[in-house]
């Protein structure tokens, strides 16, 4: 619990707060980012950004994937990673922006992956456009796809291989929410 003098710092312009249940300081600045819902733009964040190119094996029809990169190798995807804090019970974030388009009949998606620790689930958050979560279950094999739109929340069970796919005509924009542990295995 903050006491009334770490909240009377911290309104006068300090920016870490400590709690007296904990020996580590809060960041205040690590707690707190603001995104623009349209772009997935995050300040600050760590960000990965996937070009046509880098999604070889993705695509089912490989003639058109080849065709497709002759033609350029545009943005497909980027996310922005938020890591506020690790260990036991914490959780990390990414916004994702995945483009509009399609290689032959398909339209752009991630690579997918399942969580290195397999029990983590995850949660998905739409923001802006239309799409979907292509989701696996890692025992069975059993494949559903479930939409994902604006204003809409996706769960994602632990053990479930999953991969986002923009069906739309603009950037599809999410948050996904997952464990700190859960870390990505494909």
């Amino acid at each position: 619990m903050l006491t009334f003098v770490q909240l009377l710092r911290y309104t006068r312009g300090n920016t870490t707060l400590t709690d007296s249940t904990k020996a580590k300081p809060l960041d205040v600045n690590a707690l707190f980012a603001q995104f623009d819902p349209r772009t997935g733009a995050v300040d600050g964040a760590s960000h990965v950004v996937r070009h046509l190119s880098d999604l070889h094996g993705c695509f089912a029809d490989t003639q058109a994937y080849d065709d497709a990169l002759t033609q350029s190798d545009p943005v497909v995807y980027r996310v922005a990673t938020l890591e506020p804090a690790g260990g036991d019970g914490q959780l990390h974030y990414g916004v994702g922006t995945l483009m509009p388009g399609r290689v032959g009949a398909e339209y752009y998606l991630t690579k997918g992956h399942l969580h290195a620790w397999r029990p983590a689930a995850e949660l998905y958050l739409g923001l802006q456009g239309e799409g979907m979560l292509l989701l696996e279950d890692e025992a069975t094999g059993a494949t559903r796809a479930v939409p994902l739109v604006a204003h809409s929340a996706v769960y994602v069970p632990g053990h479930t291989a999953h991969r986002t796919i923009n069906t739309g005509a603009v950037p599809l924009t999410y948050i996904g929410v997952y464990p700190a542990a859960a870390g990505h295995d494909l």
